[in-house]
């Protein structure tokens, strides 16, 4: 295992105007997978920007694999970035998109199709690779953002929220997918509003509200906080009615209602970890069919107000 990091900054900053986007980081990451956790406008999206040149820092320093960040075009080509953002290339086929990200890298054109036939086949979308983006699931769509930033073979993985709006079997997909990744010798660092999707990537963890980071440590020191208070779980069912009954038996199951969208419960448990853990096994057995669940951020704001004081 490489001891050296890939990504160091020291008092770091970025503003927009007068709005603190990241105030005053300085981190050390190494090798393998890193979380980056924190509610939505906590600055992590600024941050990974930052780490990817994309943006130029008011304050401080940042180097990514021992190099200089900013206008450092060379570095670009070590680095994959997915992006939080719906794909604005709708009328693109998957496997026109990611072929054009490989013809950004320079490739000869017969490596710039073998290259785009392998990424397709990394992230399982080769049958897929035909079809117009604009036709794809959530799930496709992550999965083809994720292809564009293998292409060109990194060293290190940026994703934010890649886990956004997908359902447990697509979750489950790009989760096993990032961890091959990591076998392969890639790092990543990734972001989620979500502790339970960081704790199912990486042990190593960086909590980050309103720009600035509060903790860094392992997923179970965090747990620990997060347990301490009840978790909502919005998820979206062909029968929402017949999913309340099945986990309203349970002892950690506080309350379930149904939300203002066809199909939405709203699940709150005391026991987060196992209710996510009996969860499949609940839809499997019952012939259950969710397309979303996700967990907003009331519980993570929770203890980052604990902390901050």
């Amino acid at each position: 295992m490489k001891d050296t990091a890939i990504v160091q900054t020291q008092n770091l900053s970025k503003w927009y105007g007068e709005v603190m986007g990241v105030n005053d980081v300085t981190l050390t990451i190494q090798h393998g997978i890193t979380g980056l956790l924190g509610p939505n406008g906590a600055g992590k999206t600024s941050l990974l920007k930052l780490m990817t040149g994309q943006l130029k820092p008011n304050k401080g320093h940042i180097t990514v694999l021992n190099e200089p960040v900013w206008n450092n075009f060379l570095l670009t080509k070590r680095i994959g970035y997915c992006p939080d953002i719906e794909l604005a290339y709708q009328f693109m086929t998957g496997f026109e998109f990611v072929e054009f990200f490989a013809t950004l890298n320079g490739y000869e054109k017969n490596e710039i199709r073998n290259r785009t036939i392998k990424a397709l086949e990394t992230v399982d979308m080769t049958s897929a690779g035909n079809r117009q983006i604009g036709s794809y699931s959530k799930g496709m769509r992550q999965r083809i953002k994720l292809a564009q930033a293998l292409v060109h073979d990194p060293e290190l993985l940026f994703l934010d929220e890649p886990l956004t709006g997908l359902d447990p079997i697509g979750r489950r997909h790009i989760i096993n997918l990032l961890a091959e990744l990591t076998e392969q010798g890639i790092s990543i660092v990734v972001s989620s509003h979500i502790l339970y999707e960081i704790e199912a990537m990486t042990e190593t963890i960086l909590l980050i509200h309103q720009g600035r980071i509060l903790a860094e440590g392992t997923i179970s020191d965090i747990r620990e906080l997060i347990d301490e208070h009840p978790h909502k779980v919005y998820l979206n069912a062909d029968e929402p009615r017949r999913l309340a009954q099945t986990c309203l038996p349970f002892q950690d199951i506080l309350s379930v209602t149904f939300g203002d969208e066809e199909g939405d419960v709203i699940i709150e448990t005391a026991k987060p970890d196992v209710f996510y853990d009996r969860l499949p096994k609940i839809l499997i057995e019952n012939e259950l069919k969710v397309s979303q669940l996700y967990s907003p951020d009331d519980n993570l704001s929770a203890v980052f107000k604990y902390l901050v004081g």
